[in-house]
C-alpha cells in the first residue's frame, strides 16, 4: 500500500479549511478556489509536476445549447467565471503516452468541521474530492521511478458541482486536448473502475396562472394542486422509463401562506440516462407525460367546484421548460484499458449496478482515449453531499496504491521495446 505522508495529511487539512463551494450552490464571500488550486499546484511541483494552465475559460464556451440554463444565467455576472479557474498539471514532456487524472476541487455547499483524528479526515470535500486529489499525488510520487517513458496530466477543475456538469471546467480542457490514452476521473466508486457515466437532464414544469384569496379558491388557478397532481403523474409515468437511468421528482414550490391560492409555481425533476439516444427518447417521454397529465387533471377536476377553473385552463397555464438537456453520456468499451486495469488489480464496477453522473461524460467519443471513473469511498456511505462528510485514511492510502499500480502497468505496456543485438555466434 502507498501511504500518504505527514505532509500529505497537512496538505489535505489545509485544502479542507479553504472554502471552495460552487457558487451555483453558495454565495460565500470567502470562497477561494484559486487559492486552493495554487496550494495544490505547489504540492504537485514537489512531485515533479509543472503548471501548464491555471485560468478561467473563455466565456464563449458557454454559448451552447447543452450548457445548463443556470450556468448561462449566472455566467453574465461580473467575476463569475474568473473566480472559478481550472488547473492543469503535467509530469513529463508532451508527446509521451499519457494518463490523465481529473479531480474537482469545488464542493457542494455547507462547510463541515475540519479535522483528523489519526484515522479519519472530516470536512467538506474529504471524499468528494479533495481527499482523492491528495491521495493521487502520493500515488504518482510512488510511481515516479517507472514513469520515464510516459506522461501524467492532472486536471484540478472547477464547475463539477452545483449542476454545472463540467461545462466550464472539464469540457474546455478536454476540447483543448488535455487528455490521455487513459483518463481516470477520481470520484467515489469504492475503488472499482466504472466505464460508464450517465448524463442528466433537468426539466421544469411551470404554472403561470392567477391566484386568489382563500375565501374564493374557485376564482383562481390552484398551482399547488395542479403541480402536485403532475408530480405524482410524472413519477408513475416515467418510473423505469429508460433502463440504466433514474427519475428524480424533486422540488415543488408555489408558496408558504395558508390563506391564499397560489396561481403560479414550478415543479423540478432530474432524469439520468445512459446514452444520447436514451436521452432523446426520455425527453420525448417527459413531454408526452406532462401533457397526458394535464389532460388527466382536466378530466378529474372539471366537475369540481373549487378547481373547475384550474382544470379548464390547465393547458394554457402549464408550460415545460428544459433547464438542462442534450449532454453526452459515457460508455467506454476499450478492452485495452480494461485489461490494463484488471492486470493492475482493480476490480470492475458491477455490471448490474447503476452508473452515476460526473464530468467523465465529456470524454465520450474522444478518439484514442479510454475513460474510467475510479476513486475511494462511496458517495452515500461517506456522506459526500451531506452532513458529516469524511474519508478514512485507509481509503485514501489504498487509492494512492491503486494509482501507483495503474501507472506502473500503463508504463509497462507503453515502454518502447529495447533494441535487440543479434547473437554473434
Amino acid at each position: 500500500m502507498t501511504a500518504l505522508s505527514t505532509a500529505d495529511h497537512e496538505l489535505l487539512l489545509r485544502l479542507l479549511r479553504i472554502p471552495t463551494e460552487n457558487p451555483l450552490e453558495s454565495e460565500r464571500a470567502d470562497n477561494d478556489l484559486p487559492g486552493a488550486q495554487r496550494l495544490y499546484a505547489a504540492a504537485a511541483a514537489e512531485a515533479g509536476f509543472r503548471t501548464v494552465l491555471h485560468a478561467a475559460p473563455d466565456p464563449a464556451v458557454l454559448d451552447r445549447d447543452d450548457v445548463p440554463l443556470v450556468v448561462r444565467e449566472r455566467a453574465a455576472e461580473p467575476g463569475f467565471l474568473a473566480a472559478q479557474p481550472s488547473l492543469v498539471l503535467r509530469l513529463g514532456p508532451p508527446g509521451l503516452p499519457t494518463v490523465m487524472f481529473n479531480v474537482h476541487l469545488d464542493t457542494v455547499a455547507g462547510q463541515e468541521p475540519v479535522g483528523f483524528d489519526g484515522a479519519r479526515f472530516t470536512g467538506r470535500g474529504a471524499i468528494d474530492a479533495k481527499g482523492p486529489a491528495v491521495a493521487l499525488l502520493a500515488g504518482v510520487r510512488a510511481a515516479r521511478p517507472v514513469l520515464d517513458s510516459v506522461g501524467v496530466l492532472v486536471q484540478a477543475v472547477a464547475g463539477e458541482e452545483g449542476g454545472a456538469m463540467g461545462t466550464y471546467g472539464t469540457r474546455p480542457l478536454v476540447e483543448a486536448g488535455f487528455t490521455g490514452r487513459l483518463n481516470v476521473f477520481c470520484e467515489p466508486t469504492g475503488l472499482r473502475y466504472a466505464t460508464r457515466s450517465t448524463a442528466a437532464m433537468t426539466a421544469c414544469v411551470e404554472a403561470d396562472g392567477t391566484g386568489s384569496i382563500d375565501d374564493r379558491p374557485d376564482a383562481g388557478h390552484n398551482a399547488t394542486v395542479l403541480l402536485g397532481f403532475l408530480a405524482q403523474h410524472l413519477a408513475a409515468e416515467l418510473d423505469g422509463a429508460e433502463p440504466g437511468g433514474r427519475v428524480c421528482v424533486a422540488g415543488l414550490h408555489t408558496g408558504d401562506a395558508h390563506n391564499r391560492v397560489y396561481g403560479s409555481g414550478r415543479l423540478l425533476f432530474n432524469l439520468s440516462y445512459p446514452t444520447r439516444d436514451a436521452g432523446r427518447r426520455l425527453e420525448r417521454r417527459v413531454t408526452e407525460a406532462v401533457w397526458s397529465g394535464v389532460a388527466e387533471f382536466r378530466r378529474r377536476f372539471a366537475g369540481t367546484r373549487e378547481l373547475r377553473r384550474t382544470a379548464e385552463d390547465a393547458a394554457r397555464v402549464v408550460s415545460l421548460r428544459w433547464a438542462k438537456r442534450g449532454l453526452p453520456a459515457l460508455d467506454c468499451r476499450d478492452t485495452w484499458a480494461t485489461a490494463l486495469l484488471d492486470d493492475a488489480g482493480v476490480a470492475p464496477w458491477p455490471a448490474g449496478e447503476p452508473a452515476f453522473t460526473c464530468d467523465a461524460i465529456w470524454l465520450a467519443g474522444v478518439p484514442d482515449a479510454a475513460t474510467v471513473v475510479l476513486g475511494p469511498g462511496c458517495l452515500a456511505d461517506n456522506n459526500a453531499h451531506a452532513g458529516g462528510e469524511f474519508a478514512e485514511l485507509t481509503q485514501l492510502d489504498t487509492f494512492a496504491g491503486t494509482v501507483t499500480r495503474v501507472l506502473t502497468e500503463f508504463a509497462a505496456r507503453c515502454r518502447p521495446e529495447e533494441d535487440h543485438v543479434p547473437d554473434a555466434s
